[in-house]
């Protein structure tokens, strides 16, 4: 008995290595939102830092 529904087997199928294995361009954007991120959290550390130090001098 022939099966209607059957589906490949992902595991039978041949893999395609006309792609490059690895790309440098989505390493350098993580790398600039990376630099964005700590930029970022250096500058809220700044900011609590001188509203802490604005508050002691009251």
């Amino acid at each position: 008995m022939r099966v209607v529904n059957e589906r490949p087997d992902p595991a039978r199928e041949e893999v395609s290595s006309n792609r490059p294995c690895s790309t440098p361009e989505p390493l350098q954007e993580f790398t600039m939102a990376d630099l964005a991120f700590v930029v970022t959290v250096i500058a809220g550390f700044a900011l609590v830092a001188l509203v802490a130090r604005g508050v002691t001098k009251l």
